[in-house]
């Protein structure tokens, strides 16, 4: 029988020592890029894969972690799932997910990561809201994404998009295009990320000294975007910031069946820049948000915790990109 590749055959091959073999098996961020690649290489050739049970035995962890949402059926979380999956992996992790439903007792499904055992949580977004509150297996490490800052400490560490710098930037780009106001499409109220985003809409106007006209509210769905807007939207009109691209996909149907151009007669601009934004019809200018930077942070503050680093916000920059659902304005609004 072949014997089973050593961490010591790692070593020899790589020309480092045992611990600095170990260090890059459990992903720590206490090993030089350089020397971190020669020993995965060494890994690669000789076919070496870590035993995760006695890894788990002898330093306390399992190389597991927790991924804890409301649901996976909105894009952002979904998107954020795959991010957060293909960045645990690419550390040797494995990944468990538990979902909530709304609302969700998010204290039991902690102690539920606790009892199997996992090194950290990922909370995301709507379910971050909860933590403040909810009662925390001692030893877990959670980093939330999406959440005010001032609930970072302890163990818990944040991680999210500039949503405000987001929503300002859209409102500022239909303000320059000679919309006279911009209305807004929110999402939840108990969303973090949809309050940002108004907030960064408001912020906007504020600082034009235009009109804030009543944000109307959706639940992110393409199906609440088209009965928010439906009968809803002032004739007057010209623009509209959505809070995300799914209800702004809704709200451009509504506006399409009261008989107004996107974007002759209404200017729309979303949030998130979905794979299909680019084939909306129009072309969706939107906000994006990049997923895979989110998912990368996250589970790079996450293992840094585990590891004994100190918590903190950390804020993912987001970007403007313009397509055909925006122009200048043609009429008042």
């Amino acid at each position: 029988m072949q014997r089973r590749v050593s961490m010591a055959d790692v070593a020899a091959r790589a020309g480092v020592s045992g611990q600095t073999v170990s260090r890059v098996v459990n992903a720590s961020p206490r090993v030089d890029p350089a020397t971190r690649q020669r020993v995965e290489r060494a890994m690669a050739e000789l076919g070496y894969r870590p035993h995760r049970a006695a890894r788990a035995l002898r330093t306390g962890r399992t190389q597991t972690l927790g991924l804890l949402a409301t649901t996976l059926a909105s894009v952002g979380n979904s998107r954020m799932l795959q991010a957060v999956a293909e960045a645990a992996a690419s550390r040797g992790y494995a990944l468990t997910v538990l979902t909530l439903g709304d609302p969700g007792d998010v204290s039991a499904a902690l102690a539920q990561f606790g009892e199997q055992g996992v090194d950290g949580v990922v909370v995301l977004n709507e379910a971050t809201a909860a933590t403040e509150s909810a009662a925390i297996p001692a030893g877990l490490h959670l980093v939330v994404v999406d959440a005010p800052p001032d609930r970072v400490g302890g163990s818990v560490g944040i991680v999210q998009s500039d949503h405000r710098g987001g929503a300002r930037a859209a409102t500022m780009h239909l303000l320059a295009l000679g919309h006279a106001t911009v209305h807004h499409l929110a999402g939840p109220a108990s969303s973090f990320a949809a309050a940002e985003r108004e907030a960064g809409w408001r912020d906007a106007l504020a600082d034009a000294g235009v009109a804030v006209p009543p944000p109307l509210r959706g639940d992110w769905t393409s199906a609440s975007g088209h009965r928010a807007v439906a009968g809803r939207m002032p004739d007057a009109a010209t623009a509209l910031f959505t809070a995300n691209d799914q209800m702004a996909l809704g709200a451009m149907r509504a506006l399409a069946e009261a008989g107004h151009r996107v974007p002759d007669d209404v200017s729309v601009v979303g949030f998130d820049d979905v794979a299909d934004a680019a084939d909306y019809r129009p072309p969706l200018t939107t906000v994006r948000q990049d997923f895979g930077e989110l998912g990368e942070r996250t589970v790079r503050a996450l293992v840094a915790g585990i590891e004994g680093a100190s918590t903190s916000v950390d804020v993912v920059a987001t970007r403007l990109v313009e397509r055909v659902s925006s122009a200048p304005a043609s009429r008042g609004g």
